[in-house]
């Protein structure tokens, strides 16, 4: 049985705060590893210059490469209609049955929990792991989701401020500022190469299996 803490978003693009929140949940919550799940849209509007969800997933797996704790998961870029969290983690239950799952989630997310879809059926199959947050405190994140399940189902881990958002960066990147020490450097030398977030929407295809595995 493997501990799988598993980190959503769209990672438009990845950062060092993705990246930390990853790392403290796996040291502070024991994981084994933490996988990044790349959403294939925007979840509440479009973004202009989103290059695609497949070049957002290739800047997810160079931002974990060379650590072993962490990998990229592309399970709901496969996925036809929206994505529910509720429908990738039955899915990853059905694929390892034995893995026991961990959603890692920002405050101000698991203080909306009750609002998805299936909340108490999230909370059944994977543990919340909430990084804490300015301005909302475990008690009333805890008391917001307590209706959800018997008490157990919800831990908290400690999470460094860093002021760091893909809005920031993608502003930085549409002006020619430096990314460098904001994301990982092969994230940055991607981005520069395919000229991402300078007012063009690059043309992708999803990779071949082959390619996937390369």
């Amino acid at each position: 049985m493997a501990r799988i803490g598993l980190l959503g978003g769209t990672f438009n693009p990845p950062h060092i705060g993705h990246l930390v929140c990853a790392q403290e949940a796996c040291d502070q919550l024991r994981l084994d590893r933490v996988a990044l799940v790349p959403a294939p849209r925007p979840p509440h509007k479009e973004v202009p210059d989103d290059p695609g969800p497949w070049t957002r997933l290739r800047l997810c797996e160079l931002a974990v490469e060379g650590d072993e704790r962490l990998t990229v998961e592309p399970l709901e870029l496969g996925r036809p209609g929206p994505s529910f969290t509720v429908d990738t983690l039955r899915e990853l239950r059905g694929r390892r049955p034995g893995d026991e799952l961990t959603l890692v989630v920002g405050g101000d997310m698991a203080a909306s929990l009750t609002t998805w879809r299936e909340p108490a059926e999230i909370l059944r199959l994977a543990m919340l792991a909430v990084a804490g947050r300015e301005g909302l405190s475990h008690a009333d994140i805890a008391a917001r989701l307590a209706p959800l399940h018997d008490g157990s189902r919800v831990a908290f881990f400690d999470m460094p401020r860093l002021d760091v958002s893909s809005t920031m960066l993608r502003a930085r990147a549409a002006a020619g500022r430096s990314l460098r020490y904001l994301v990982p450097d092969a994230v940055a030398d991607e981005i520069g190469r395919r000229g991402l977030y300078r007012g063009r929407r690059p043309q992708e295809t999803p990779p071949t299996e082959e390619q996937h595995r390369a």
